[in-house]
């Protein structure tokens, strides 16, 4: 969350009134490089938690995506013995213990940027939607910071992952590559989308992205907000990482679910 350093000036009569009015502009700098550091902090702190939080369920990502195309390459009788710890045994024996890991640096370069622009993107959205007249008179009303927190997260969801769509499509087309490499990194595969399917190639599926992303970004924000201001309210006094941390993952599976009914 953002933070406003409010700082007043108490000026007395006569002459000294005089010769503290030039020290005005000091308060004004300083709300200004206070307002800096905030954007620059909701930046870092969203890029940061998001790596994170994708590193650390990476092992649980790859082993998604491998029980979703077993089909494609398992015989009849080895999607029988399907399961968590079955896969991952496999995965380390077969590949190593990092092999869990594998792709996960082309998330995280996803990953940062798009987190960035989310967290900034939903408080700069708050701001805006907290100026509408209808809604400044009602601040303080529960179904009003609702429609705040829901707004404010699909459009942020929207704005993050339209920014950051290329790399999006470059990860999933770098994951997607089994025994025939065709594209060596990052970069290379950025060049060679833009001069085999134009610069809007980069951009291909970008609609139905924004059809699952934007309700489940509103859904993750307004319930957790609404769960954080509910547990407050009851429990002043408990540790803010386990707040964060249970109602961050009550949203997310809320968000999840919704999206996959929406979808």
């Amino acid at each position: 969350m953002q933070t406003e350093a409010r700082v007043g000036v108490v000026v007395e009569g006569g002459p000294r009134a005089l010769n503290s009015q030039p020290k005005q502009h000091k308060p004004l700098q300083q709300q200004h490089q206070q307002s800096q550091i905030g954007t620059i902090s909701q930046l870092v702190a969203g890029g940061v938690a998001g790596a994170l939080s994708k590193t650390c369920t990476a092992p649980l990502a790859r082993l998604t995506i491998l029980f979703q195309v077993q089909g494609m390459h398992s015989d009849v009788a080895t999607l029988r013995k399907a399961s968590i710890w079955h896969e991952a045994s496999r995965v380390i024996r077969e590949e190593g213990f990092r092999a869990l890991w594998k792709g996960n640096l082309v998330t995280i370069a996803h990953r940062l940027p798009y987190s960035s622009v989310n967290f900034y993107a939903y408080e700069r959205y708050k701001q805006f939607l907290h100026m509408i007249p209808g809604l400044e008179i009602h601040r303080e009303s529960a179904g009003v910071n609702l429609f705040v927190h829901f707004v404010g997260g699909g459009l942020a969801g929207i704005t993050a992952a339209s920014a950051t769509y290329p790399l999006d499509l470059v990860r999933t087309r770098l994951a997607a590559q089994t025994n025939m490499i065709y594209y060596r990194g990052i970069w290379h595969a950025l060049q060679t989308i833009s001069r085999e399917e134009g610069v809007f190639g980069l951009y291909k599926g970008l609609g139905a992205t924004l059809l699952g992303v934007g309700p489940s970004i509103a859904i993750s924000f307004s319930v957790y907000e609404s769960l954080r201001s509910f547990w407050q309210s009851r429990r002043p006094h408990d540790s803010p990482i386990a707040m964060s941390l249970a109602c961050g993952s009550l949203s997310g599976i809320a968000s999840s679910t919704g999206s996959a009914v929406t979808c």
